[in-house]
């Protein structure tokens, strides 16, 4: 691509409005260049997307959203999302029973009621006290540079007793990491770990959509374009919908993956994790508080309460249950899962009223051990990528990854 300003004006396009793109594109206005947003779905976010069904707000994959992250901290006036807090710890059910896992840190007289209830040994409670706090307190560029083994040698190196993790970690972690085996990296562990003990797992007012659209909101007016699918990238800048073109000095490609590795051949990509997410809606709350259900067995990934969390998500007098499960919707899959729900809710669920499935299919990149946790966007002269697939696959890595993507376009347009 060419050093000069493009005819049209456009300093850089922006192809895709996740929340990578997003970023991306306020941090080049904010550095004063002209930017242009191409989105071919009708709406920001990607995959943080809301629906109203039925008179219920429906996110299209479970989802929560961390207050402790760096980049949300800097980007996002938190009180307009009017966030609601979940309980910190959760329930597992082991096959006979609830057991509630709390939060060392935070509900000390919680956790220790669990050492008296067989929930934990004083080794693991002891172990996971430990792990939390120098996670918590540690900077997080050492936790960076820590070496770097799964997520389950690592939990065996600090301590944990085999029973704990498969009562405690795995059922928990396989909801953060859609896998099951604890194969995730240590190092992204531990972010993770950390970004939950220094913050608060919330869910907004209107959905997770509302941090995408507050993103958006902050853009130069006639930045954004929706339903704009760019099919080509050209020397000149990109095809849109198989026709317009739309030149720019610079183009950072931010969409899904799929559409990532289109634009952009021999674009190295992790494998995908998928999931599917359940939603019933009940006269009654099967449980009277805003907390995560796990499963021993492994039937489900989490299962909570949107209503305990968000009343508004359904209409009054309903509850609205969110029960996900790894991999793709298939045939028999809900039945069974209501005799897991009635087993671990202890309730009966038959009058559950099904009100959707969501399958997300690129809903999370596969983290394994070395897999570095950013990589640079630059793929070509004038030519730029980003995404979670580039950092870790998290909020706070789709952001990261669009900004230091801006970074290198102000960086290559400033030398040009």
């Amino acid at each position: 691509m060419g050093s000069r300003r493009s005819v049209n004006g456009w300093d850089a396009v922006v192809v895709g409005a996740g929340l990578a793109g997003l970023a991306c594109a306020r941090d080049l206005g904010a550095a004063g260049l002209r930017v242009r947003v191409l989105e071919a779905q009708d709406g920001v976010g990607g995959r943080m997307r809301t629906d109203l069904v039925d008179g219920c707000v429906v996110d299209r994959g479970f989802q929560v959203f961390n207050t402790a992250y760096p980049q949300v901290r800097r980007r996002l006036p938190l009180r307009e999302l009017r966030l609601r807090p979940f309980t910190p710890g959760f329930l597992v059910h082991t096959g006979r029973r609830r057991l509630r896992f709390a939060d060392p840190t935070r509900a000390p007289r919680q956790a220790l009621r669990g050492v008296a209830g067989g929930v934990a040994g004083p080794r693991d409670l002891a172990a996971l006290a430990a792990l939390t706090g120098r996670d918590m307190l540690a900077p997080a560029a050492l936790v960076r540079r820590a070496r770097d083994t799964s997520t389950r040698r690592a939990l065996a190196a600090a301590g944990f007793s085999e029973g704990f993790v498969e009562r405690f970690f795995r059922p928990f972690l396989s909801g953060v990491f859609l896998e099951e085996d604890l194969a995730t990296s240590s190092r992204f562990f531990h972010l993770v770990w950390r970004s939950m003990a220094r913050g608060t797992i919330c869910l907004p007012a209107a959905g997770v959509a509302a941090v995408p659209e507050l993103l958006a909101s902050a853009l130069p007016p006639g930045t954004l374009a929706l339903e704009s699918p760019v099919t080509a990238l050209t020397d000149d800048g990109v095809v849109v919908d198989g026709g317009r073109e739309v030149a720019a000095r610079a183009v950072v490609v931010a969409s899904s993956p799929t559409v990532a590795a289109a634009l952009l051949p021999g674009l190295p990509l992790p494998p995908y994790r998928t999931v599917t997410t359940y939603y019933h809606l009940t006269p009654r709350s099967p449980l009277r508080e805003p907390t995560l259900v796990t499963d021993v067995r492994r039937r489900f990934t989490n299962s909570c309460v949107l209503t305990e969390v968000q009343p508004g998500h359904a209409p009054r007098g309903y509850a609205l249950v969110a029960t996900s499960v790894l991999g793709a919707d298939t045939a028999g899959r809900e039945r069974t899962l209501r005799d897991a729900l009635a087993e671990c809710y202890g309730t009966d669920t038959g009058g559950w009223e099904l009100l959707t499935a969501r399958t997300v299919a690129e809903a999370l990149p596969a983290m394994e051990p070395g897999l570095p946790l950013s990589r640079r966007s630059r793929r070509a002269a004038g030519r730029y990528v980003c995404g979670d697939h580039r950092a870790t696959g998290s909020v706070q890595g789709a952001l990261a990854s669009g900004a230091r993507a801006a970074r290198e376009v102000v960086a290559d347009l400033a030398g040009a």
